[in-house]
């Protein structure tokens, strides 16, 4: 039987780690995992997890089994950090899924069951996990243009003209801030124009907000999410904590579905249940007890939101620097998009010639589409790419 099967290419990103470990150079720099660091090159625990942890270790009782969905308690506040007070939670399903990635997986089987010929349209581009889960569950993609390489900021005007084509009943995938890769968002008036769109054709919006609190704030950053679940009558979420709280090896994360009548959210959660116990069973549930005990508790809820902020204000400055670094080596302008993107990633707009040279030349390691992790520099850094980049003809 195992005779037949060939070779998978690897994921570009998990071989670039590896090039990157293999390359001797003790000045390399690595901008190309999607991993906080902080000015030491640590991705540190934070301190309200940490706190957590302790906590819990002194507290815990059993490793017994949560419940199949996840334990409630992790569910409901969940919901409140991302929909907030006003949230539809009468119309609410919630599942606990082994991070981000689990939920936009379930989030389409879900889909494949109640509408197997819906269209999912892709941002182009997006996480390539996006495009790649879609079409593994049997679902037919449709990309649809979102960044504008001139000026890099949003093509909203070929974003809503590709979205024309969309029907009823299609999904469209959209990411809650910090758009990964370009950095780019949607203004608020754009989120407005979409919500009405997405009314008026009868659209799903899958919105995965995995980057909550690394743009602009925590309220801020849910801003679009939050629109539509209050205007739409069905919205599907994919939430990640790996960012937010630097749970990464924990895998945590949240599927929401918002449906239109609570009877069907009923519906719903019995049938998100039923797809956790036909793949994982019971979620993991050491990451979801640490975000449960941190939103529930005011002391740890201050320390974590405090330290939130601070990894965005570094985020911010190091977007800054680079910014007017490369103002100063180029004498021009035309790099003041990285201080206005928002998150940990930006696309510099480099071939992948150029960034081939750039790895050769100067040990910087980034995605062959110039995606650089933001949070992979340090003030150090900083001129080290700039210098980089003007040298290839940036």
């Amino acid at each position: 039987m195992l005779n037949s099967l060939e070779t998978r290419p690897a994921d570009k990103i998990i071989r670039l780690i590896q090039e990157f470990k293999d390359d001797p150079r003790t000045d390399k720099i690595d901008l190309g995992v999607g991993v906080y660091r902080d000015a030491s090159g640590l991705t540190p625990i934070m301190r309200s997890v940490k706190n957590a942890e302790k906590s819990l270790w002194e507290t815990e009782t059993t490793k017994a089994y949560t419940g199949i969905a996840g334990d409630p308690e992790f569910r409901e506040s969940m919901a409140h950090l991302l929909l907030g007070t006003d949230a539809p939670t009468n119309r609410l399903a919630t599942l606990h899924t082994p991070g981000g990635t689990g939920a936009v997986r379930q989030a389409l089987e879900l889909t494949r069951m109640v509408s197997p010929d819906a269209r999912v349209w892709i941002s182009d581009p997006t996480w390539p996990n996006h495009v790649s889960i879609t079409r593994y569950v049997g679902l037919q993609v449709q990309l649809y243009r979102y960044f504008d390489s001139g000026t890099r900021i949003v093509d909203f005007a070929s974003m809503m003209e590709d979205l024309e084509r969309a029907e009823r009943g299609d999904i469209v995938v959209l990411h809650g801030c910090c758009h990964n890769p370009t950095g780019a968002n949607l203004s608020t008036l754009q989120w407005h124009e979409l919500s009405e769109f997405a009314l008026n054709r009868g659209i799903v919006p899958l919105v995965d907000i995995a980057y909550q609190g690394f743009g602009d704030g925590i309220n801020e950053d849910a801003f679009g999410l939050r629109l539509l679940a209050n205007e739409l009558p069905e919205v599907l979420i994919a939430a990640s904590c790996s960012k937010n709280f630097g749970v990464y090896r924990e895998r945590t994360g949240l599927l929401g579905v918002i449906a239109e009548t609570s009877d069907a959210a009923q519906r719903t959660q019995s049938t998100l249940v039923f797809l956790n116990r036909q793949s994982i069973s019971f979620p993991p549930d050491h990451g979801a007890r640490l975000v449960t005990m941190i939103l529930g508790d005011q002391e740890l809820r201050c320390d974590w939101e405090n330290e939130l902020d601070s990894i965005r204000t570094l985020i911010g400055k190091l977007r800054r620097q680079l910014s007017e670094e490369l103002r100063r080596l180029s004498g021009s302008d035309r790099f003041g998009f990285l201080a206005e993107h928002r998150g940990m990633f930006s696309l510099l707009g480099a071939s992948e010639e150029q960034v081939l040279q750039m790895r050769r030349n100067a040990g910087i390691y980034m995605v062959s589409d110039s995606r650089i992790n933001v949070a992979g520099l340090n003030k150090s850094s900083v001129p080290v790419l700039a210098s980089a980049m003007i040298d290839v003809g940036l």
